[in-house]
């Protein structure tokens, strides 16, 4: 009998045993990961010289701000530039790239010049007054009229007014054109592609507005995160007027953006040209986008009572958990740290390379084999890391709405749910969280490496292999899509069970497949007030975008940057929104399962809430009876006080 319950015990503790050994095993495929990432990182910190790209250097190896030492066969290498810290190009108006490098001149000065300088009389007031010298060390101040060769060695004339840009040093030129052109080239040392070059100049060229518009993106987002906590019907038809007149009124600003653009005469930049491309574009995205959610809003207007129910009973839970919407900033904090330490290991990886000397003194960087292996490796830790960080997001959230929900008493919460959500991931739940961003960032990769290819190859592929791209980005977007979804509900069972990642998804998978037409009804319209919630955060700040842009059209690349501030602004939205959507999600999840598993007797009484129980009753009732009136989703005890499990 001793020997039977032994063995009763043995195969009870199985799945408990079973899971703490995959969870191991997936927290040392993790550790070991990023183990090689600290090698990288500590082989970029020793072989790599970021300094080169944070300070600057010049054509002969000189680092701008500090002492150096000398190249052979540099003979105006090793000097002492700690007083030098800006780097100055000789023809900063027509900069060009050759296999990657500048071909202008760059060399360290003091101070960049603030005006306009016209003769070699100028750049020798300024060298005197300021003690900066603007052409090649070798030759001396009073010899920059007297020297026949000093047209070679100073630079261009003229040479237009410059500021040292933050955190890199480098001097940039204030004239609008000059700016473009230096911003462009400067860009296309890190990247050849256009899309890039364009982006990153376009950010450059307007970063103030870009940051502003950032910030009011993110300012948005929370208050109406807040709004949403103590949403009432008025606010939801406010919402929604304000996102139908949001439309209507970014979609005429573009379309009349678009027709006094292209009526311009001024317009004759290829850049301008390609933004009023864009221009139309974006007009015709709006419109169709406006024209959508136009027919949807009128369609699903007689369920907007259930959608303030259903945000007041979420409302309810997380003001039982204020910490919920502090969430995301905790984790958009976490995720801005490793970002840029990712960005730091990759300038580092990037510069690490040995120097060589060319025929005319000069000093070039030659880059170290492997690096291309180590830079992919390490942008894979990218992807995994970023997913793992989001999915812990989704498990605290998911716990603390599981410990919430499976509380008897109702008015008296556990204390700190977050902070027992987190402790408990971090104790038992690593391993699941691990493997569920391992599959996203498997997902994720091969898009990535096609749209390499794609771009690689869009100038040799014929359309058939262009359709086939396409086919397997969406398709691979798709199995994304469910993935996750998969994954959230997974993680809220993994609260619930306690077991690993697979066991989750399988228990999740059935709860989802045998109440999916009850429950998908009830948070389908919910999920459509969040995405309006998004529209509307996205379509001020584009009309903001609009206003700034438009009011300084001395920026020729402005239309991708306000794309990219759309698409900024719309993350930001769904970071703080979504806190709502997994609450729901969640809360529904385990509804499911204590439907499921509980009978409403005395010996097996509900966890619901009366309200949410009342609440999907009602909703169930009201959808099935549009279908099928004879049909009903819950039916009634004898009392008619409970109701029956799924």
């Amino acid at each position: 009998q001793d020997s039977g319950d032994s063995v009763s015990e043995l195969r009870a503790w199985r799945p408990v045993i079973h899971r703490q050994c995959t969870d191991t095993l997936w927290l040392l495929l993790f550790f070991l990961f990023w183990a090689g990432l600290m090698f990288i990182t500590g082989y970029a910190v020793m072989a790599g010289a970021p300094e080169r790209l944070v300070l600057g250097y010049d054509s002969f190896g000189n680092i701008c701000g500090r002492k150096n030492t000398p190249v052979k066969g540099a003979p105006l290498s090793g000097q002492d530039m700690t007083n030098k810290k800006y780097v100055f190009f000789l023809n900063s108006c027509s900069l060009e790239m050759e296999s990657l490098r500048i071909s202008s001149l760059s060399l360290c000065v003091s101070s960049c010049p603030q005006e306009q300088l016209n003769s070699l009389e100028d750049l020798q007031s300024f060298a005197r007054s300021n003690g900066s010298c603007l052409c090649v060390y070798n030759l001396n101040i009073s010899s920059y009229i007297l020297d026949p060769k000093a047209a070679e060695l100073c630079p261009t004339l003229p040479v237009p007014p410059s500021k040292s840009f933050p955190l890199f040093n480098r001097c940039v030129p204030q004239n609008p054109e000059c700016y473009s052109k230096y911003a462009s080239v400067l860009i296309s040392t890190v990247n050849e592609m256009d899309v890039v070059h364009r982006i990153l100049s376009g950010i450059l060229a307007g970063r103030d507005t870009v940051i502003g518009l950032s910030v009011l993106a993110l300012a948005f987002s929370f208050i109406l995160a807040l709004a949403f906590r103590f949403i009432r019907s008025l606010l939801v038809h406010t919402l929604i007027a304000l996102v139908v007149f949001g439309l209507l009124f970014v979609s005429g600003v573009l379309w009349w953006l678009y027709y006094d653009y292209r009526n311009d005469p001024s317009t004759e930049l290829e850049i301008e040209k390609e933004n009023v491309k864009f221009l139309l574009g974006y007009a015709v995205f709006s419109t169709i986008v406006t024209v959508v959610l136009l027919c949807l809003i009128l369609a699903l207007r007689k369920r907007l009572q259930f959608t303030v129910q259903l945000f007041r009973i979420v409302g309810k839970i997380i003001g039982r958990i204020p910490f919920l919407l502090f969430q995301p900033l905790w984790t958009l904090l976490i995720l801005i740290v490793f970002w840029i330490f990712w960005v730091a290991v990759l300038l580092s990886l990037g510069t690490a390379g040995t120097a060589e000397t060319t025929s005319g003194g000069q000093v070039e960087y030659r880059a170290l084999s492997g690096i291309c292996y180590m830079a992919w490796y390490h942008f894979i830790g990218l992807i995994w890391t970023s997913e793992f960080i989001l999915a812990c997001q989704q498990m605290t959230i998911a716990g603390a709405v599981v410990t919430c929900y499976f509380n008897r008493n109702k008015n008296s919460p556990p204390p700190h749910p977050v902070l027992s959500s987190i402790s408990v991931l971090f104790c038992y739940h690593l391993g699941t969280a691990i493997k569920g961003s391992f599959l996203i960032a498997i997902l994720r990769i091969p898009r990535i490496v096609l749209l390499y290819l794609y771009n690689t190859l869009k100038q040799k592929e014929s359309a058939c292999a262009k359709c086939l791209f396409k086919c397997c980005f969406c398709w691979f977007w798709c199995l994304e899509s469910c993935l996750r979804y998969f994954n959230q509900h997974a993680y809220t069972t993994t609260a619930i069970n306690g077991t690993n990642f697979c066991t989750s998804a399988k228990d999740a998978a059935f709860i989802l497949a045998k109440n999916s037409a009850k429950l998908a009804s009830i948070s389908c319209f919910g999920d459509f007030i969040l995405f309006l919630g998004k529209v509307f955060v996205v379509c001020f700040t584009v009309f903001g975008g609009l206003m700034a842009f438009n009011y300084h059209r001395e920026l020729q690349a402005w239309v991708v940057p306000l794309l990219l501030i759309g698409f900024f602004a719309y993350v930001m939205a769904h970071s703080f929104l979504s806190v709502f959507e997994t609450t729901a999600d969640a809360m529904f999840l385990c509804f499911a399962i204590d439907m499921e598993t509980n009978d409403g007797s005395a010996e097996k009484p509900y966890f619901v809430d009366q309200e949410l129980l009342t609440f999907v009753s009602q909703s169930n009732k009201l959808t099935e009876g549009q279908k099928h009136r004879s049909r009903r989703p819950f039916q009634d005890n004898e009392d008619g006080t409970e109701l029956q499990p799924m």
